[in-house]
């Protein structure tokens, strides 16, 4: 619960405020007009998105079981998804095909804005030469024919293409004319290009900037994200913030596109090296099987010989089955030797399938088709990342792991083979036994029938082989598949309209406020009474308003003002301090000069002498007399004379002007004033005053400047220490706090003078007391005290 000490300390801080209020509304007006304007010109940007769906990989039987042993790891699959989707080279053959190398704009009151689509003029650069990029240019269209360029923004930089990632700047005027043709080609030592006109039309102004594929990449790359949907999800959502809505959503568009067509790429590449391999194949059988037809044929017309007898076609029937069967075993047997020499030379081109060419071993199948795909896989990670990448060094280590496995498994299938081929051989041998009870005519035709079916059974197997690879090709789909083509949002997602002019409002009010803070912060000047109370160590026993007035004795010259309620509150507060004393000696000083110390002692000399007490005030600041010019009078003599030659105090008395009050002047300024008021006379001339009259008034040096002060103390009954609001350093507190604590200073108290700065505790405002001839009570009237958030506003 908070108490309520701590409630005036919140409405004090609280008044503080309020007392800048016009300021704090002038500020929060500016916060929400500058965030307008900022809403109203700021160019929107809109977020496009859309999404892929990336296929798991299924482990194959070959992968599965390494896998399981530990010899392999499982693919990270989505983040190398994402990684190819943002990477730099996707990005380039994205904007090359989109041919996005130039953007044209539209002037602007405030800002330029790009224009997509429907230009008014096309822009074609010869990118195979040096090109300047980076540069604004401003073409206004004159005629049908004719058009004036000039640079907008001379920023340029040279792109070469045989070096595109390092430009130079270049910083010279290369236009040397300004009027040009439409189709003309604008050559130069560095730019390129030709401009044609599409739908503009004269007095058109339209803006355009070169911008090289590299940096445009970077560009795209840099704003493209890419993230799952969720941490178990396979989907991919893209998404590009871009002030122009079609150019993001066919940016995203034609990325997914050049995605899937890589993958695509990627699995067609293997289906054409199996048939090159095949082609190789038919090239070196097609020879053959045109030399053995036309030995053939020779042969039946020479010895008009066509068929074989019945027994000769029961051992053709025979050998052309084995023979068959032969060589289909070479066809494995020269894979074998084929894909032996590619893992023994760490060859990383593309695998040709074992099933291809008849090898039905399920084991090597799957250890083929996984180190193909762990190769493409590669190919395209290094493509995106360099060698020292965790996916790039990741995925190497699989491949290497994937060839040992198949190096083991090639030797063994080869020296099965190879064993197989010879079984074959001593059954063909034994069938050729045959072969000669047979006539020697219908033995050659035997032989040459043979060898034209064997070559003929192998080129029909191959060009069987070759469609289905081909077949293979035309089927091929990519894994990952667009769920969702990119769109754009309606509603811009930037400039966030109500949160800028939400922030305005708060800079609005943080702005003056923080100043205010920082002012009050960094205030050296004692200005709240409150703080001023909790540094002294004595009490602070009143508080004197503003004189708005030139008089210096307002207690005689205008008696109903709030400041001469003050002294009366003042004097009232005395009679409690010192209630024995008939007679009282006050004593008045400050920390430095222009505190008021001398205004407050004429004045509390002044309330004494009203209430009909004999008073004298003793200017007792030898150094800067000030007694004599309130008064009218002449500072010829006084305390001075007194000390420093045999006049009698009696004489140097001075008449006020006003009942009971007498005034002892400081005198001439002496050259020696700390001795003089250190004699023995000093205290006799003191002492002889208080017998004659019942108020002495002391008006002092200040103590902070002047040592005599401290030795004046002794001579009053009670002493005022005199700060002023706004003027006195809150620093100078500690001078009154050591005369408690060091000086041995009794009854000493404060009083703060000059309060005009109302704290909001309502000190010297808007309440007092006068005297008056109504009907209110005993002749005196109250002024109506206002609310403090009132005094705060200054509202009447």
């Amino acid at each position: 619960m908070i108490n309520q000490e701590d409630e005036i300390d919140l409405k004090v801080i609280l008044f503080n405020y309020l007392q800048y209020w016009s300021i704090i509304v002038i500020f929060m007006f500016a916060g929400i007009l500058a965030a307008f304007l900022f809403n109203r010109y700021y160019t929107p940007v809109y977020k496009v998105e859309s999404s892929i769906l990336v296929s798991d990989d299924k482990p194959s039987l070959g992968m599965d079981l390494f896998e399981s042993s530990g010899l392999l790891q499982g693919k990270n699959n989505i983040e190398n998804e994402i990684g190819i989707l943002k990477s730099f080279s996707l990005a380039q053959e994205t904007i090359d095909a989109l041919n996005l190398n130039v953007q044209y704009f539209q002037e602007g009151l405030i800002s330029n804005s790009q224009i997509y689509g429907n230009v008014p003029i096309l822009v074609t650069v010869d990118w195979t030469q040096p090109q300047l990029v980076g540069g604004m240019f401003r073409l206004e269209i004159l005629d049908e024919t004719t058009f004036e360029l000039t640079i907008e923004d001379d920023k340029f930089s040279i792109f070469n293409p045989k070096d595109p990632y390092f430009k130079t700047k270049f910083e010279e005027n290369f236009l040397t004319k300004s009027i040009f043709t439409f189709g003309e080609k604008l050559e130069g030592q560095n730019f390129f290009f030709k401009i044609d006109q599409l739908t503009g039309v004269q007095g058109d102004v339209v803006l355009f900037k070169i911008i090289d594929t590299p940096t445009l990449a970077l560009s795209f790359q840099e704003k493209l994200s890419v993230a799952p949907t969720n941490k178990q999800s396979s989907i991919l959502n893209l998404s590009l913030e871009t002030p122009v809505r079609r150019l993001g959503q066919d940016y995203i568009n034609k990325l997914m596109e050049r995605y899937l067509y890589r993958e695509l790429e990627e699995k067609n590449r293997a289906s054409e090296n199996t048939v090159d391999f095949i082609n190789q194949q038919l090239s070196g059988i097609s020879d053959s099987l045109r030399f053995s037809e036309n030995k053939l044929q020779q042969y039946r017309t020479e010895n008009k010989t066509f068929n074989l007898s019945q027994e000769g076609s029961v051992i053709f029937q025979r050998l052309q089955e084995l023979e068959k069967e032969k060589g289909q075993t070479e066809v494995s047997l020269k894979y074998y030797q084929t894909l032996q020499n590619y893992l023994a030379n760490n060859q990383s081109g593309d695998l040709v399938a074992p099933s291809v060419i008849g090898v039905t071993d399920p084991l090597l199948n799957s250890l083929v088709q996984s180190l193909s795909e762990l190769q493409a896989d590669q190919t395209r990670l290094k493509a995106n990342f360099s060698d020292q990448a965790p996916a790039v060094r990741e995925n190497a280590t699989r491949i290497q792991n994937a060839r040992r496995a198949l190096q083991e498994n090639v030797g063994s299938a080869l020296q099965n083979t190879q064993n197989v081929l010879s079984d074959l051989n001593n059954r063909i041998r034994m069938v050729e036994r045959d072969v000669n009870s047979l006539p020697q005519t219908e033995r050659n035709l035997l032989s040459i029938t043979r060898q034209f079916t064997i070559n003929e059974n192998i080129y029909v197997y191959l060009l069987q082989k070759k469609a289905e690879a081909e077949i293979t090709k035309a089927a091929n789909m990519p894994k990952n598949s667009i769920l969702d083509f990119a769109k754009s949002g309606q509603q811009p997602i930037a400039p966030k309209r109500s949160l800028n002019l939400l922030i305005g409002l708060i800079l609005g009010l943080i702005l003056p406020i923080g100043f205010i803070t920082v002012k009050d912060f960094l205030n050296t000047k004692i200005e709240d009474p409150k703080e001023l109370e909790k540094q002294l160590k004595v009490p602070l026993i009143g508080m004197i308003g503003r004189n708005n007035s030139e008089d210096a004795l307002p207690v005689f010259n205008n008696p109903r003002s709030t400041v001469t309620e003050s002294f009366r509150s003042l004097r009232a507060d005395l009679a409690y301090l010192s209630p024995q004393n008939k007679n009282l000696t006050l004593l008045f000083t400050s920390s430095i000069s222009g505190e008021g110390k001398t205004f407050v002692s004429l004045n509390m000399a002044s309330v004494f002498a009203l209430m009909g007490k004999k008073t004298v005030l003793i200017g007792l600041d030898l150094r800067k007399p000030r007694i004599a010019e309130d008064f009218g009078l002449i500072n010829d003599k006084g305390v001075s004379t007194c000390l420093s030659s045999n006049t009698i105090w009696q004489s140097v008395v001075k008449n006020s002007g006003y009942e009971n009050l007498d005034v002892i002047l400081s005198g001439p300024i002496p050259p020696n004033p700390s001795e003089l008021l250190l004699q023995d006379k000093f205290r006799k001339i003191i002492s002889e005053i208080k017998e004659v009259y019942d108020v002495v008034v002391f008006d002092c040096p200040p103590v902070g400047l002047v040592s005599e002060t401290k030795e004046l103390f002794y001579f009053s009954d009670i002493n005022f220490f005199v700060f002023r609001q706004g003027y006195s350093m809150k620093a100078n507190s500690q001078i009154l706090n050591n005369l408690v604590e060091k000086g041995g200073v009794n009854k000493i108290y404060g009083i703060l003078n000059d309060l005009h700065i109302d704290k909001g505790y309502g000190y010297g405002y808007g309440y007092g007391y006068g005297y008056g001839y109504g009907n209110n009570s005993y002749g005196y009237h109250e002024e109506a005290q206002l609310p403090w958030w009132k005094r705060a506003l200054r509202l009447k």
